[in-house]
């Protein structure tokens, strides 16, 4: 199981200082991490007792990283499935995550189970929600101003209350800081392309009488870096994994409606080289890798200031932060579909006159049915249908302002301590679409002929077409390359949707913490606290990019639309805690928190630990604890997020069999995401058991087996819906649903076909079995000499391989406590430091083996077991061997991910034909992915007691990530990437 991971210890063993390790270097080291994370209580050693994982100074300076997500990315505990993520994520729809932002996930469970602090206490998420799910954006916490970063990976609502449910993460700031320091780094990778990053930032600390103040600046800049930018990305790693729809400047294809036998068509000037499709059509295809952005480029300013004064008695501590990153993202070009947003959007038949012979003759158009059909301004004219996208890809721009002020006060009443303070944390994001959005109406205008120089529509008197204001432009031909006159009128109907977000947290606290009794000789200490916080969130798209029932849920824009959020909270709570010595080795804690929401009520979470010291060097520490995530004001406050619902034809029979011809595929549509103001919050019981020891100073050992329950789990469940539509006619509704109810959208003219009793879809009681039976006709074949057709007397029916129930689009699926997951694991940390006389050397390893991750399948009581499958490797570690001299210090490392199988599920039919072609599949028709060992040097001089130098290589092999044909990246880009060698020098100069 740990054949690679072995023969990697052995060569080089690990100490990575980017990933310290729970124990600690000295008592008070530990007593002063203790106060800040996991526990409340203070002045008390709970050495060893605590899981926690600590990133000091030293090794934030020695990973190289730039920013917070590169710093915690490669620990085990942020691995499995797709809950961390990066920009390289980010995209340009609501479907992606937010540009420019990053999120750090514990165990997988998502971002928004993952509690966020900075000395302390809480910080204002993103008000762009990734999915649904609020976050903090990590890249908006400046790394100048960490002094270290707790990380606690068990259960903590006990303790800090919501989201807590795998963990906290802790950032402390620098405290008394003295003199200056300056640190400038660049990197990039070792390819021709340029994808640097350049960092400069500033410290300065000064006393003043008897405060101090620290003041710091950071400033970063990082590239883009494409697909294009490596040949092993530049291109799918299938030929079927096409789109039908080319991108304009390659020329469209012809809709297969329009075509008279019934097989899409390629222009004759396409091009690239045609692609033969399953149906054996010759067509012009378009593949995303050439518009696929795996890093988006990236610029962040940030400053701040902590401030600590004694104020007769009092100890009085400020901090503030002020951080602005401006970011741009890319998602594919937009289709172009017809004005109701079906397949094949019509335009005149003279656009294909340019392929006219010379006698008059074309090929093209005599291969074609020409058709009448009406445009916007009520002309009747003809023409056909295409299959297009536009050039640019969507592309947005974000410029995100963070700003957070914490101010708190502490003091002692005889033998007790309080501290009290307030906080005000703000995140706001401004987003406009620069580029590749086209405003629907305006488009189909210009294809027809009726649109005006100012981008009005022109209006018909039955004669002529007229603008009010403006000159009638010729129309746009999609057919014609290269012709500036025509890309202008392209260009008239872009469109620059903008979106506007604000998230804010207000909070106080206060506790109390002191000695509240002896047992057996041995004093008892307690925590006592309350605490009270108000969040706001609004997040409000432009008009033109919102999902409207007064226009049919269609957005003005093609191909982009954003969700229209508001909600607002008030939380109270209590706390207790106490740390009880049993006996000289015994020591019990217990802590017990009680929240109360405004909005969906009360929750109280308890959490006991045990821990027993045989020897002053041995620690056995257990615990247990419940958790909550209460429903992010973005579930809560959600109108319509338009979005892309996925549902499980393999979790759910009757489903597949109306909606997959019985395979167990995967089928993603458009969709409208809608809020539920009733839902509960999601709950979570962890265990944790595990010890620490050191037999000697320079040797730790901590092995910790942990468990989560996590149980009603909020997402939309798409394949429950469409179960529950099977019998709830109130859920089928034929063309789109109607304001102010939820379920699924059909193609309205499936409302003409009907079951054997003579009831269509929409009415109560109807069989859709049967209506599927009539829909496909008999044996598929020669449908229209049906002799009974009174079942489907219009004729409606599929093309051939589609035979399944035809849905429309906007299907209203509301969020809901969907269902469960479990799982476990054991994390395994080690090191052992061999004191030489010419330095030292370190070896370490940090581990984490995935026991267990199980999870319901959305519409089925079935269980899915996750480990080893698409993106939940097993195994996951990082080991080093460090070399600490003097004036110097060299550090050999290596990243393990375990193998896990490849998404082939997800897939469609033509790609797995492709793949069984070339024999990339196994017997149970399974692909699965290389594990991947990446090693990394790095290596520091010490000039003077002021300069130090720094260098570090990563991936010093230039691995190529393991290949995957689950996405059409060709690669994992969570659990791997694939920059190759790269390159980082730094200097840090201090005064």
């Amino acid at each position: 199981m740990f054949r690679q991971l072995t023969i990697a210890t052995a060569i080089s063993a690990v100490l990575c200082p980017t990933f310290l390790y729970a124990q600690e270097n000295t008592k008070a080291e530990n007593i002063e991490r203790v106060e800040v994370t996991g526990s409340r209580l203070k002045g008390v050693d709970l050495e060893g007792t605590i899981p926690l994982t600590v990133l000091d100074q030293d090794a934030i300076k020695r990973s190289g990283a730039n920013t917070i997500h590169e710093l915690l990315k490669d620990l085990s505990v942020f691995k499995g499935g797709s809950g961390t993520f990066s920009t390289s994520e980010s995209g340009g729809t609501s479907t992606s995550t937010p540009a420019g932002q990053s999120a750090a996930s514990l165990r997988g469970m998502g971002p928004s189970a993952t509690l966020t602090l900075i000395n302390g206490r809480r910080v204002a998420p993103s008000s762009f929600a990734a999915g649904t799910e609020n976050f903090v954006d990590v890249n908006s916490i400046p790394l100048a101003a960490i002094e270290r970063i707790d990380i606690l990976a068990t259960g903590a609502s006990a303790v800090y209350g919501a989201d807590a449910v795998a963990g906290v993460i802790n950032y402390i700031l620098k405290d008394d800081f003295e003199g200056a320091e300056v640190n400038a780094s660049y990197a990039n990778s070792f390819n021709s392309h340029d994808e640097g990053k350049k960092q400069l930032n500033l410290v300065y600390g000064t006393k003043i009488g008897e405060s101090n103040l620290t003041v710091f600046a950071d400033i970063f800049d990082r590239n883009a870096f494409k697909a294009t930018d490596r040949d092993f990305t530049a291109s799918s790693p299938l030929v079927n994994s096409y789109s039908y729809l080319p991108k304009l400047e390659n020329a469209p294809n012809i809709y297969y409606y329009s075509s008279r036998d019934g097989n899409e068509l390629p222009a004759p000037n396409c091009q690239t080289e045609l692609v033969t499709t399953e149906f054996g059509e010759d067509i012009c295809a378009y593949y995303p890798n050439q518009d696929d952005y795996l890093d988006t480029p990236f610029e962040s300013l940030s400053t701040g200031f902590m401030f600590n004064s004694s104020l007769g008695g009092l100890e009085w501590h400020t901090d503030f932060f002020y951080s602005q990153t401006k970011a741009k993202a890319y998602s594919s070009p937009s289709p172009i579909n017809q004005i109701n947003d079906e397949d094949g959007p019509f335009i005149l038949e003279d656009a294909l006159f340019i392929y006219d012979n010379a006698d008059g003759s074309n090929d093209l158009i005599d291969q074609l049915y020409i058709d009448p059909f009406d445009t916007q301004a009520g002309r009747e004219v003809y023409g056909f249908g295409f299959d297009a996208r536009f050039n640019a890809p969507r592309t947005v721009e974000v410029e995100t302002k963070n700003f957070r002020l914490v101010s708190s006060l502490a003091g002692d009443v005889g033998d007790w301590s309080w501290e009290s303070g307030v906080t005000f944390s703000r995140s706001s994001s401004e987003q406009e679409a620069i580029d590749g959005v086209y405003n629907r109406y305006q488009f189909h205008a210009a294809i027809t002929g009726e649109l005006c120089s100012d981008g009005t529509l022109a209006n018909y008197d039955g004669a002529n077409l007229n603008c009010v204001s403006g000159d009638l432009l010729p129309f746009y031909n999609p057919f014609v390359q290269s012709d500036a006159a025509n890309d202008a009128v392209l260009a008239t109907a872009q469109a620059r949707p903008t979106r506007s977000g604000e998230s804010t947290v207000y909070g106080w606290d206060a506790n109390f913490n002191g000695e509240l009794f002896t047992f057996n000789d041995l004093p008892a200490y307690a925590s006592f606290g309350v605490e009270a916080r108000r969040e706001e969130l609004t997040d409000t798209p432009s008009l033109d990019s919102q999902a409207r029932p007064e226009d049919g849920y269609l957005v003005d824009v093609f191909g982009f639309g954003s969700s229209l959020s508001a909600a607002d909270r008030t939380q109270y709570a209590a706390f207790a805690e106490i740390s009880v010595s049993l006996t000289d080795q015994v020591e019990l804690q217990a802590a017990g928190r009680y929240d109360h929401y405004d909005d969906f009520g009360g929750t109280f979470n308890p959490k006991i630990g045990l821990s027993y010291r045989p020897t002053d060097s041995l620690v056995l520490r257990g615990s247990w604890s419940t958790s909550f995530r209460a429903p992010s004001l973005t579930q809560a406050g959600v109108k319509l997020r338009t979005t892309q619902s996925t549902f499980d034809c393999g979790a759910n029979q009757a489903v597949s069999d109306l909606y997959c011809m019985g395979q167990g595929t995967e089928v993603s549509v458009n969709s409208l995401e809608l809020g539920n103001k009733n839902l509960k919050a999601e709950e979570s019981e962890a265990i944790s058991v595990g010890f620490a020891w050191s037999p000697s100073a320079d040797t730790n050992l901590t092995v910790d087996y942990w468990q989560f329950d996590h149980e009603e789990v909020i997402d939309t469940n798409m394949t429950a819906v469409l179960d529950r539509a099977i019998t709830d006619a109130s859920l089928r509704h034929c063309g789109i649903v109607p304001e102010g109810q939820q379920g699924i959208s059909y193609d309205n003219r499936l409302c003409g076909v009907y079951d054997d009793s003579g009831l269509n879809i929409e009415q109560d009681g109807a069989n859709l079995n049967e209506i599927l039976v009539n829909y496909i006709g008999e044996d598929n074949e020669d449908n229209e000499n049906n002799e009974d057709n009174s079942k489907n007397p219009k004729g409606f029916y599929p093309r051939s391989g589609e035979d399944f129930l035809p849905l429309f689009r906007d299907h209203v699926i509301p969020l809901e406590n969907t269902g469960t997951q479990t799982l476990a694991g054991i994390d395994i940390k080690f090191d052992h430091r061999f004191r030489l006389s010419g330095g030292d050397l370190t070896f370490a390893f940090d581990g984490t083996h995935y026991l267990e991750f199980e999870r319901n399948k959305p519409g089925s009581d079935a269980i899915e077991k996750l480990v080893g499958t698409y993106r939940y490797p097993e195994n996951i570690g990082r080991m080093s061997i460090d070399w600490e001299a003097q004036s110097y210090y060299l550090n050999l490392g290596a990243n393990y991910t375990s193998s896990y199988e490849d998404d082939i599920e997800g897939l469609r039919g033509r790609e797995i034909a492709e793949l069984e072609s070339l024999g990339k599949l196994d017997s149970q028709g399974k692909h699965q992915v290389d594990d991947w060992l990446v090693w990394d040097l790095s290596a520091g001089y010490y000039v003077n007691k002021a300069l130090t130098l720094r260098a570090r290589i990563d991936n010093i092999f230039d691995k190529e990530p393991p290949q995957l044909y689950g996405s059409s990246r060709g690669f994992d880009s969570i659990n791997h990437n694939a920059y190759g060698a790269r390159y980082t020098f730094s200097v840090s100069y201090r005064f």
